[in-house]
């Protein structure tokens, strides 16, 4: 028989213990969280909408562009019919765009699909836009009760330290044995105090660090509590080198108007307005050409007046960091506007469809005087 000594089980150990999920459940209804907006409902459109945005993002930054995001788009259907350029704007600054152009996606095939009703089978929710296994499993537990796992990332921190998981959670052989532990423990019933209670114990209690062991309770079965190991556990992904480049951006300014340009819709900052950049993202050895290429991307967009380098700015990326070089340009006199490039106002570059960080640099940049 081989034993899977890194999961701390055997092939053949059986993994149900109600008495987890029981414990688990007792906590949630007394010690979880109750009161925020996206719960005490069974309205799958809210929970759908909150659980895309709650997608490695912390429940503080979700918060106002939840309601802001529901006044505007009120239900699915809303959401279906509005333009994309619409959506990405009323997601502008909360991060991993991927999501909202998944969102919008999502809501057209659940109203093409599914007469605007999300499904309550997981394994159908699961094949739409944006939603896996996890997102779909606890979408299906808070709209309908149904008994599926969920495996989000405090669920795997909890799962690794109080049953002691050796390994990389993310690795594929031991996401699977998680997975399969995660279906052992489902309780029978109460599956919406379950599902929440696993996410408030990883989210308020069983914490990255200083986890709040004595309030905790699954303490007493817990082995990396008994071990002292719950700073080493999860054991955390192998570091790789963080990618670094660079960017030089044109703040390109006439008549109180900035040049801003569409991004393809796939990729960083996909469907966002951005401003233009002379070669893209490069490496950061890339050489530089001694402004020969500034030069001649400035010239197209009209009668240059000056040209000034503003301070350096870094962003990073999930997958690597950009250094961006923005250089302020005045215009005298504009050019024909370029394809997929538009014209906005300054003083109302706070409702643009921006990335968070091009956003922050040109709200600054736009305080009276700075433009001339």
């Amino acid at each position: 028989m081989k034993r899977l000594t890194e999961f701390g089980l055997t092939e053949f150990d059986d993994l149900a213990d109600p008495t987890f999920s029981q414990a688990v459940i007792d906590w949630q209804r007394v010690h979880g969280r109750h009161s925020l907006p996206w719960q005490n409902t069974r309205d799958a459109y809210r929970v759908w909408l909150s659980e895309i945005m709650l997608q490695q993002t912390q429940v503080a930054a979700v918060l106002g562009y939840y309601a802001r995001f529901l006044e505007r788009f009120p239900t699915v259907h809303d959401l279906a019919s509005a333009p994309i350029e619409d959506v990405m704007a009323h997601w502008s600054g909360l991060g991993y765009y991927t999501r909202a152009r998944n969102l919008h996606a999502c809501a057209v095939r659940v109203v093409n699909e599914y007469g605007g009703e999300f499904p309550a089978d997981p394994a159908l929710l699961a094949n739409l836009p944006g939603i896996g296994r996890s997102t779909a499993a606890a979408i299906t537990a808070f709209s309908n009760g149904t008994r599926a796992a969920i495996l989000d990332g405090n669920v795997k921190r909890v799962f690794a330290r109080v049953f002691g998981v050796e390994g990389y959670p993310g690795e594929k052989r031991i996401e699977d044995a998680l997975w399969r532990r995660a279906d052992a423990l489902l309780p029978e019933e109460s599956m919406e105090a379950y599902t929440q209670g696993l996410m408030d114990l990883g989210a308020t209690l069983c914490t990255r660090s200083k986890p709040d062991c004595p309030r905790c309770p699954l303490q007493a079965r817990c082995v990396a509590y008994a071990t002292g190991r719950t700073e080493e556990l999860p054991v955390r992904k192998p570091k790789k080198t963080t990618p670094e480049k660079r960017a030089d951006m044109l703040v390109v300014v006439h008549d109180g108007h900035v040049l801003l340009e569409q991004r393809p819709a796939s990729g960083i900052w996909g469907g966002l307005l951005s401003l233009p950049e002379v070669d893209g993202h490069v490496g950061i050895e890339t050489a530089r050409d001694g402004g020969i290429a500034l030069a001649a991307a400035v010239q197209a967009f009209g009668e240059v007046e000056e040209v000034q380098a503003l301070l350096p700015l870094v962003h990073v990326f999930t997958h690597y960091k950009l250094h961006m070089a923005p250089h302020k340009v005045l215009l005298a006199a504009r050019a024909v506007t370029p394809e997929r490039h538009v014209w906005v106002r300054l003083d109302g570059i706070e409702d643009a469809a921006l990335p968070a960080p091009v956003k922050k640099l040109l709200i600054d940049l736009a305080r009276p005087g700075l433009f001339g």
